[in-house]
């Protein structure tokens, strides 16, 4: 790290802390050739997420349109935004946990799905239509069967 004032390479850091958000470091640094302070911000660079559709094409991961399906999908249902903005969180976080930066569209869809089942069943309902991408009334008997048995077995 070079001192903005002397432009020195040697310094030591005197103080670290998170910052408020969590998601970078704050240190504060001597320099030893001149004395003078200075503050460093330290920044954990993101690898983004690349999403595979099921077209085959890649997009990068958005936490906007994952919540903005959700929203859709939990429209005029008593569902709070914070809960939703939970659920985001958990299926980000699960698929960061995961050593592969690229991940399926099914793949979200399912974690999604797993997260909505216990929530709202009209919601997963919904979101699994479009996600699932039903072209008839099977497909819809099935995800019901499914909910069924899943409530059958709590």
């Amino acid at each position: 790290m070079r001192c903005p004032y002397c432009k020195h390479t040697e310094n030591k850091v005197t103080d670290s802390r998170a910052t408020d958000d969590d998601n970078s470091i704050r240190r504060r640094r001597e320099c030893l050739a001149c004395g003078r302070r200075f503050t460093t911000y330290e920044v954990i660079e993101d690898v983004p997420i690349m999403v595979i559709k099921s077209s085959g094409s890649y997009e990068m991961f958005d936490r906007s349109k994952l919540l903005n399906g959700l929203l859709r999908s939990c429209n005029k249902r008593n569902i709070p935004r914070e809960t939703l903005e939970n659920i985001v969180k958990n299926v980000e976080d699960a698929i960061r946990n995961r050593s592969q930066q690229e991940i399926k569209s099914s793949e979200i869809g399912d974690l999604v799905l797993k997260e909505l089942k216990d929530i709202d069943e009209v919601a997963y309902v919904r979101f699994a239509s479009v996600y699932r991408n039903f072209e008839d009334v099977q497909a819809f008997v099935a995800v019901l069967k499914d909910l069924r048995n899943h409530e059958e077995s709590k």
